[in-house]
């Protein structure tokens, strides 16, 4: 089931007065370098489409290969987005963005895995290029009815339920899911820019395609899509934060004044102390804070000031915070995946840590400094709690450590594979026995970042628990930088 109606309550926050934390005893300094290898193999276990010789996560073989046939054009791969079977482009897009960006930043310390996180980076772009090329003046924005796929339990493999393909064009706007595809798409081109030009080329030409279509005809795919997007991937934020991010991204990759006079003419917007699929505002603040910091513009001061506000409502001691934590440690913003929310948020913390510690900068919430360490140190013990400091002991990225959650709410990883069992299940034959059941899943989703425990550090493993017991594309893109920060400086 899709993790998206989390967002209709995406502005509640709960004031904390105090901030208490619980030691997990006997703790050791997580394999970070492990743990950023899963969380990127993880990607394999989501593709859709024809798999290559190289997939190493073999349990899972070809699905969706008549997709975008309804619409007659070619829809196939790309990922599906959590532990359904289908592909919804909104956080899609997301997830690459996030995977460009930790790249970006993170790159030279991933070692080995920056070959991976590439390839992570174009299977999605593969698939969003066809999305923005295949017919001019649409945007295709998933495959496959969730409503339907949604009463199923069966393997990818399997699909039996109708590959309805969706899009917004001009008298169906989506500025949101265009601003985000221009996002992934402006972002993956500086990924590929010295490794693959042409590639690089193509990215950013379709971008600002894309940009351009987001800004001239505005609406959200909400309202345009309906029942096709919601309650499961609404865009609860609206859609200028897209056009915001979308835009900022654009003006990375080009330096086009053009897009910087289009962020000002946005406005400002209130503050924020949340990070997700869906509402973008603090990333694009970070993000436009680099100019600020690392260049010394004071065009972009606003957005430092913007950004630093954003910080000031997660930190647990800041006068400001808007942030709760749980009694062992962890950011808890909401009760339905909460951990989609804490490592986006930490890679923001991470990132900005990095612009502090290149430029010698502190700042001030209330009475409390704020140094680069201390960004750093909060966000080490997010992703230490996420690898297993907790009070649990357990980690919550599937196949790290020796403890970690077995029974997902992950349709392939729940039902024998086509090796093992080379039948068809069928629509509703998966729900029994494999369903509900209090097995382990057969099959290991390596890397898979689940929602994670409860306000109160429990977590019940519960494969019909999709708010805590289902992974994400989007929780596991966020954590990817953070990994590489920390490999780099801890595993060498």
């Amino acid at each position: 089931m899709a993790l998206a109606f989390l967002c209709l309550v995406i502005l509640f926050s709960s004031t904390l007065n105090s901030w208490q934390v619980v030691k997990v005893a006997g703790g050791s300094t997580p394999n970070y370098r492990d743990a950023l290898a899963k969380s990127l193999l993880f990607f394999q276990g989501q593709r859709s489409g024809r798999l290559p010789r190289t997939q190493q996560i073999d349990w899972r073989s070809a699905s969706g290969l008549s997709d975008g046939s309804f619409a007659r054009v070619d829809l196939t791969g790309g990922y599906y987005d959590a532990g359904d079977n289908v592909k919804f482009n909104f956080p899609m897009a997301f997830t690459t963005t996030m995977l460009s960006w930790s790249t970006l930043e993170y790159g030279k310390k991933m070692g080995p895995e920056l070959e991976s996180a590439r390839a992570a980076i174009r299977w999605a772009t593969d698939y969003l290029l066809k999305c923005a090329l295949a017919t001019p003046g649409k945007l295709y924005v998933g495959v496959g009815d969730p409503n339907s796929d949604h009463r199923c339990w069966e393997r990818p493999e399997d699909m039996d339920t109708v590959r309805s393909v969706y899009s917004v064009s001009p008298s169906n706007p989506g500025s949101d899911v265009a601003g985000e595809t221009a996002a992934a798409l402006a972002a993956a081109s500086l990924v590929f820019r010295t490794v693959d030009p042409a590639y690089s080329r193509l990215l950013l030409r379709t971008a600002q395609k894309v940009m351009q279509f987001a800004i001239q005809y505005r609406g959200s795919y909400s309202d345009s899509l309906g029942s096709a997007v919601c309650p499961f991937y609404c865009s609860y934020s609206g859609y200028k934060d897209e056009l915001l991010w979308g835009a900022a991204w654009l003006f990375r990759a080009t330096n086009n004044v053009y897009y910087f006079n289009f962020i000002k003419s946005l406005g400002a917007n209130d503050g924020t102390d949340i990070f997700s699929w869906d509402n973008k505002y603090a990333g694009a603040r970070v993000l436009l804070s680099r100019r600020s910091l690392l260049n010394r513009d004071m065009a972009f001061e606003p957005y430092r000031q913007q950004a630093e506000d954003f910080v000031c409502r997660i930190l647990p001691n800041s006068p400001y915070s808007s942030t709760q934590y749980t009694p062992g440690g962890l950011m808890f913003k909401l009760s339905q995946s909460n951990l989609q929310y804490v490592t986006s948020i930490t890679f923001l913390l991470t990132t900005y840590s990095k612009y502090m510690a290149a430029t010698k900068h502190t700042f001030n919430c209330g009475n409390l400094l704020v140094t680069s360490n201390t960004l750093r140190s909060l966000s080490k013990r997010q992703v230490d709690y996420i690898l297993g400091e907790n009070p649990l002991k357990m980690s919550y990225m599937v196949g790290y450590g020796s403890d970690y959650p077995r029974r997902i709410h992950h349709r392939g990883s729940s039902l024998p594979s086509e090796a093992i069992h080379p039948q068809s299940f069928g629509c509703e034959g998966g729900f029994q026995p494999f369903y509900y059941t209090a097995n382990s899943n057969p099959n290991i989703l390596t890397g898979a970042v689940v929602g994670g425990p409860n306000q109160n550090d429990f977590f019940p493993d519960d494969r019909t628990d999709y708010s805590h017991s289902e992974p994400a594309t989007y929780i596991n893109a966020a954590l990817v930088g953070p990994l590489a920060f920390f490999a780099g400086s801890f595993n060498m």
